[in-house]
């Protein structure tokens, strides 16, 4: 997606005057490193001593260890998915190329590289993927389990091709510090996972060409970190990335005060990056994952090499661990709330283990479980192997003595009821920083579950770069279950992460301390002349969830829509939808009424323009029944839908 000049302007006008100096500067540096780059100072006598402690990898459960070995055994044949599409090439991958196009990109100066024109390289979400390296943690992480030295010999050539094909500063892996944190923290563990093998020291601290990669990585992050409307999951990658190389790799005269400057950028952005409540700011879900597993990963690189933290860092990722453990529903699943693009800090793991049951049994055993929080019956790699590395936490005693419901901070809102019954109201801040470059126009929006099944959904991402009608269409107001009015956004798009104008949402009623009824009110600004206030609730006795729109101001046209999960089935007569789903051999039921006021059509899997899809992750969608009512609403008058879950 190649960005013209008026898009440059709108970005510009998002940023401060200490922004746009550090961006000059950074301008003048890679011009300057074009022609001369920095050189790597020589290094004689590195050690590696960042080990895991004895017996760690034994004390990984059999299930998980298995889980591991057979994705482990798929990577050795050349197999591997990327963002929904497999590739069959990953015995010996080209790092440049995108699978899902068949184009490559260049291999020049990193800072020439168009890196957002799919024309001109493809989709670099896809070719950035692997060379992250996460796969090659896995091959790792088979070898410390099994001891089978074929994982670690082909990940030790896998290196040595990425470093020959990917000179510093050459190429599209050099150009975002997100993917090079991300890329610095997996050989870390890569090191690590591979101490016991022979060729490990020859691989990484006797090998000059993995010296100069290394130092490259962290003087890149060092020169450009991400700042201002920027600083949001990318600057927490940076530091994280940054201070568990010079914590592990502590091979260069610049490590000490590389270390020292990515502490504190760390324990300053996650508090910035963070709500008081423990919520993400970003407001999307997949990026509270994603920066808590970065979080934790960099402290237990510190703590592995001595390095004090603060407390403050601690707490913020005892907070986050909490609110995650408070939002996720029966089957641990949580919100589907803002950007997803299927991002990991960390990646230990064989396919299908529960990311987000890991995340809570990692910290069960660094911060210990609360009484209320759920209970995680799955194994996992990560969490022995990271907590061997992690001191326990002694008790907090700020630490919230029942589930909470309400974030307040946040303006997210968990209504529970009967047999798994689960509804999440919308109604904080639209994203985070000035261009809240991953939120989504939901205002007001509702997602709601019956025992872990999505029945009204949030339709989730499905791409960033490249497709624009798509990016434009799963962000939009209509891809969610809210109000669209005179066919406009709440807030104003920009770019595929900008947004000019934000709407306003405020929460008037959060009221879910009674066992039988539970209620939420909120309105937001964001269609000028008009508010639009909702009401939402969910009796337990009755099974009932029932939502109350409104549209205070002149009588306009209006669009509401309710998106099914692509498990469930809609039977549209009228204003009335008999909805079906079957949840582990069960046959479920609901009846959704909806307002008589509105004409209703069904819509499903419709390209032009798009309408009835769901992305359960990122570059993945399916067909999805999509209910959209229209007509026109304003003054007193109230639109009313009742969601009845039946036997």
């Amino acid at each position: 997606m190649s960005m013209g000049a008026a898009w440059y302007l709108r970005r510009l006008s998002r940023m401060g005057p200490r922004e746009v100096g550090g961006r000059v500067a950074d301008t003048v540096r890679r011009r300057r490193w074009r022609s001369s780059p920095p050189g790597c100072p020589d290094v004689t006598a590195a050690r590696f001593t960042a080990t895991l402690p004895p017996g760690a990898p034994a004390s990984v459960p059999p299930d998980a260890a298995k889980r591991l070995l057979a994705h482990a055994d798929r990577l050795m044949e050349g197999h591997a998915e990327f963002f929904g599409v497999p590739r069959a090439d990953m015995t010996d991958p080209d790092w440049f190329l995108d699978p899902k196009t068949g184009r490559r990109a260049p291999e020049g100066y990193a800072f020439d590289v168009p890196y957002r024109d799919e024309e001109a390289i493809g989709d670099v979400k896809q070719i950035w993927e692997p060379s992250r390296h996460q796969y090659l943690t896995v091959l790792a992480a088979a070898y410390a389990v099994s001891g089978e030295e074929r994982y670690a010999e082909r990940v030790a050539a896998h290196l040595r091709s990425w470093w020959a094909a990917n000179a510093p500063l050459r190429g599209v892996h050099w150009t975002s510090g997100i993917e090079l944190g991300i890329r610095l923290l997996s050989w870390v563990w890569v090191r690590r996972l591979l101490d016991g093998w022979p060729g490990a020291a020859e691989l990484f601290e006797r090998n000059p060409v993995a010296l100069r990669q290394v130092w490259h990585h962290q003087r890149w992050l060092a020169a450009f970190p991400s700042r201002g409307s920027s600083a949001n999951n990318h600057v927490i990658a940076e530091a994280a990335g940054q201070l568990a190389a010079c914590c592990a790799f502590d091979w260069f005269p610049s490590s000490a005060r590389w270390r020292a400057e990515a502490l504190r950028t760390l324990e300053r952005q996650l508090r910035g990056n963070t709500f008081p409540s423990g919520l993400n700011r970003e407001l999307a879900t997949e990026y509270h994952g994603l920066v808590l597993e970065l979080g934790l990963a960099a402290v237990a690189e510190a703590e592995a090499a001595d390095v004090p933290v603060p407390a403050s860092v601690r707490l913020v990722l005892l907070r986050m661990t909490d609110a995650l453990a408070a939002v996720v529903d029966d089957r641990l699943r949580p919100p589907r709330q803002g950007d997803a693009d299927d991002g990991h800090g960390l990646v230990l793991d064989g396919e299908g283990t529960d990311r987000w049951g890991s995340l809570l049994a990692t910290g069960d055993a660094v911060f210990g479980r609360l009484p209320w929080w759920p209970t995680v019956t799955g194994t996992d790699v990560h969490t022995p192997l990271l907590a061997a590395l992690l001191r326990p936490t002694a008790p907090a005693a700020s630490r919230p003595p029942s589930r909470p419901a309400h974030f307040a901070d946040a303006g997210l809102t968990v209504l529970r009821g009967p047999e798994g019954i689960w509804c999440r109201c919308d109604g904080g801040p639209h994203g985070f920083l000035s261009i809240a470059a991953h939120a989504h126009a939901d205002a007001l929006s509702v997602e709601v579950r019956h025992d872990g099944v999505d029945v009204l959904a949030d339709p989730g991402t499905f791409c960033y770069h490249g497709q624009p009608a798509w990016r434009r269409y799963f962000r939009s107001t209509l891809a969610h279950n809210t109000l669209e009015v005179e066919g406009a956004d709440q807030s104003v798009p920009g770019g595929p992460f900008l947004w000019t104008r934000h709407a306003r949402s405020r929460v008037l009623v959060a009221d879910t301390s009674g066992p039988e009824v539970s209620r939420w009110c909120a309105e937001h600004d964001g269609y000028r002349g008009s508010v639009h206030r909702r009401s939402v609730e969910l009796t337990a006795a009755t099974r009932e969830l029932r939502v109350v729109d409104e549209l205070r101001g002149p009588r306009r046209a209006v669009r509401l829509a309710f998106h099914l999960g692509p498990a469930v089935t809609a039977d549209l007569t009228g204003n009335r939808a008999r909805l079906g789903w079957t949840r582990d051999g069960v046959e479920r039921s609901a009846t959704l009424e909806l307002p008589g006021e509105l004409t209703w059509r069904a819509h499903r899997g419709e390209s032009d323009p798009p309408l009835g899809w769901y992305s359960a992750g990122f570059g993945r969608k399916e067909p999805a029944t999509t209910l959209v009512g229209s007509g026109f609403a304003g003054g007193s008058a109230e639109l009313t839908t009742v969601l009845g879950f039946h036997g």
